[in-house]
């Protein structure tokens, strides 16, 4: 979907597993650039090439130091597929938080989702190893170190197969489907400056 907007605004894309989170790259591989055809407007916060979902891309640098300021815990929803199927001690080291170059990160929100959950398929699918049952977790976190989830899961002893952004405090990804954006409605931002704080 590509159109122009002259006026200041944020939008939510839904963000293709091989996409690089900026707008250039010199290597010539996938940008925001080739799904997203608007001027002044930059990510406020990363979503690694191999991971997929939610990005917020915005005009508003205020707005965009709330979305990723981790003073103001903002909760970012993730779903990941993961080897194995992780025990009550794997899931309880992940809400605990880990310990990633020598810092502990924030206690989590874990839980372990009882179905494979309705995503679309990805364009390079995940490798398959038969004899490697995977699982699928419901993450949230409320700091954004980097390649937090792959990182935490890793050190939890459940490397991340697939990683999905789907919601960033109360913007959730719905049915946007890989390349869509829309626009965020003022009362979406509303709601973000109301759910992030310094508490």
């Amino acid at each position: 979907m590509k159109r122009s907007l002259c006026s200041a605004h944020t939008i939510a894309l839904n963000k293709p597993y091989g996409v690089l989170p900026c707008f250039t790259d010199p290597e010539g591989r996938p940008t925001l650039a080739d799904y997203v055809a608007i001027s002044g407007v930059y990510a406020a916060g990363r979503l690694d090439l191999d991971s997929e979902g939610l990005m917020l891309l915005t005009s508003d640098g205020t707005l965009a130091h709330r979305i990723t300021d981790p003073h103001h815990k903002l909760p970012k929803v993730y779903l990941a597929q993961v080897e194995r199927i992780p025990n009550e001690e794997a899931l309880e080291q992940l809400r605990r938080g880990v310990v990633l170059n020598g810092k502990k990160t924030r206690p989590a929100e874990v839980r372990l989702l009882p179905d494979d959950p309705q995503l679309p398929d990805r364009s390079t699918p995940i490798r398959f190893r038969k004899n490697v049952p995977t699982a699928w977790l419901e993450i949230i976190l409320r700091e954004g170190l980097n390649r937090q989830v792959r990182r935490m899961t890793a050190a939890a002893g459940h490397p991340t197969l697939r990683l999905v952004r789907i919601a960033i405090g109360p913007i959730e990804l719905g049915d946007l489907q890989p390349g869509q954006w829309r626009e965020v409605t003022s009362h979406e931002i509303a709601k973000i400056n109301s759910v992030a704080s310094y508490k």
